[in-house]
């Protein structure tokens, strides 16, 4: 191990290699950095019952009652919230854990200018599944994948 230190010492201090010491400090710095668990791997996602099979049904009723004043009815919009028929809402753009996390924490407004969304109280992982299967299917069928 000391011979591997002195060597490096010895590669260090050469005039050949000047940036050798750089290039070294910004290895470590990387490999920590790398290291270091993300911050979004700490958010726990609300997780709906294990088996529960989501019905686009009762997904409609839940969404009447706690979606549509904002979200317009029929997923169309309205002056306070974004429509939910919109590419921006596709699975691969917001997939079903981020109905989750919005729900269950709000979402900062990030594609649309009606301000943040606040949490929606009184809503289980369960009904928010719901109205996913719901929001989904009808995405589905306006074309939206």
């Amino acid at each position: 191990m000391n011979k591997t230190f002195s060597q490096s010492r010895a590669i260090c201090a050469n005039d050949r290699y000047p940036r050798l010491p750089l290039c070294l400090l910004t290895l470590v710095i990387v490999a920590m950095a790398i290291s270091l668990p993300a911050a979004a791997q700490n958010i726990q996602v609300p997780q709906p019952s294990p088996g529960l099979m989501p019905n686009p049904a009762a997904g409609k009723a839940l969404y009447d009652k706690n979606c549509a004043s904002c979200h317009g009815n029929n997923l169309q919009g309205s002056d306070k919230g974004p429509p939910m028929l919109s590419k921006i809402y596709e699975p691969s753009h917001h997939g079903d854990a981020a109905f989750q996390l919005a729900v269950r924490s709000g979402s900062r407004a990030h594609h649309w200018k009606f301000g943040d969304m606040p949490p929606v109280p009184g809503l289980s992982a369960d009904d928010v599944a719901q109205i996913t299967a719901y929001v989904r299917l009808e995405q589905r069928k306006a074309g939206i994948r």
